[in-house]
């Protein structure tokens, strides 16, 4: 018996992420994530490659969602969990990012994230949230959860970053 092969393609786009750079020179990280959220500015690349999109965003808090996909599955038939990984580091970060005056910046220096169960595309859709449990004046922590429509918990984690000036 041959085994038949189906290839599957995926397309993604994004615009030139150096005008968010630019950004964050003139404006404060809550106005910049804001202007993404009513896309008077263009997300990060990173989001139109794994499928995330905003949902919320206020002072040290950033919802985000993300609709599993087949093209993230890993060899056992499960989403990845880098996805997962790199879903929870966008909303803490953008969390921290949140709080930023014009000209800072940040850099994440610790993540840890604990998966609770698989991803499989039965999940019709994940919501993340991203929040600002400390924010000193050179390093802030943030929290996250993923979950899904019925607030069923997939993976959890905290992070540490580093704040410096962006001149």
């Amino acid at each position: 018996m041959t085994e038949v092969h189906v290839i599957r393609r995926r397309e993604f786009c994004w615009e030139d992420p150096a005008s968010l750079g630019a950004a964050s020179r003139e404006i404060s990280g809550l106005e910049l994530l804001q202007d993404m959220l009513a896309e008077r500015r263009p997300a990060a690349p990173i989001m139109s490659l794994m499928g995330m999109a905003f949902a919320e965003i206020s002072h040290g808090l950033v919802v985000m969602s993300l609709t599993p996909q087949e093209c993230q599955y890993n060899m056992l038939g499960t989403v990845h969990g880098g996805v997962m990984a790199t879903l929870l580091d966008s909303v803490m970060g953008c969390a921290v990012h949140s709080t930023l005056p014009a000209r800072g910046g940040y850099s994440t220096v610790e993540i840890k994230v604990n998966y609770v169960r698989p991803i499989t595309l039965e999940v019709n859709s994940l919501r993340a949230e991203g929040r600002v449990l400390h924010a000193g004046r050179r390093i802030v922590t943030a929290e996250g959860a993923v979950r899904d429509s019925t607030n069923r918990l997939y993976a959890h984690g905290t992070s540490t970053c580093l704040l410096f000036d962006l001149d």
